[in-house]
């Protein structure tokens, strides 16, 4: 049976336009101040680093691809008071560590000028943290719900790798009122990241 280049070649590129755009991003965040507004805690400081998964699912709007957004998080660092009161005002200088994981299942990233050297993004992702002690008041709890949001951009390194810059971040956490005390945190943070786009890269 001849070979049909060109007919071999039209359902390779069928075949790419299948594949939806997909990530897996490997990075981290650290948090520069925190605020109160919908949260008690002060004087913390938030470190993490995971894996991020991101998948374009849900077309365009406002000229941005949409994609889903999964994250792992296996590094979870709270930089916190060693004494405060149960709303989460210190009570002493002096600070520790305490480790914990956490999960975002649900999430979306808005991109735009996909396919361009410079993409700004904009990012919403939900979840969980789980802690090995209770954390921002002794009669808190050891999970909490988190919300993240970040904007900033991603820069192409080459045709399959990005690096990330997170130029802006916003990091709540909260029980929820499982337990009657819920003092929260909100820090803000910067993220870095790197990019590795899985298939064949959209726009390359």
């Amino acid at each position: 049976m001849p070979f049909d280049g060109a007919r071999e070649t039209s359902v390779v590129q069928e075949t790419q336009k299948q594949v939806p755009a997909q990530e897996v991003i490997f990075g981290g965040l650290v948090s520069y101040g925190n605020y109160k507004i919908f949260a008690g805690g002060t004087d913390c400081k938030l470190y993490t680093a995971g894996v991020e998964y991101d998948r374009h699912s849900w077309g365009y709007m406002l000229k941005a691809r949409v994609d889903y957004v999964g994250e792992i998080l296996p590094v979870v660092l709270l930089w916190e008071p060693d004494k405060a009161d149960i709303w989460g005002n210190p009570k002493s200088t002096s600070h520790h560590i305490v480790p914990g994981l956490g999960i975002s299942p649900i999430g979306a990233r808005w991109i735009w000028r996909d396919g361009k050297a410079v993409k700004p993004y904009l990012l919403a992702k939900g979840g969980m943290l789980f802690f090995t002690e209770k954390v921002i008041s002794t009669q808190a709890s050891y999970q909490s719900f988190s919300l993240q949001s970040s904007m900033g951009l991603q820069v192409r390194l080459n045709p399959r790798v990005d690096l990330r810059l997170g130029l802006f971040g916003d990091f709540h956490f909260s029980n929820g009122f499982a337990v009657p005390v819920n003092p929260g945190l909100d820090v803000m943070n910067a993220s870095l990241g790197i990019s590795y786009h899985l298939g064949v890269p959209p726009g390359r």
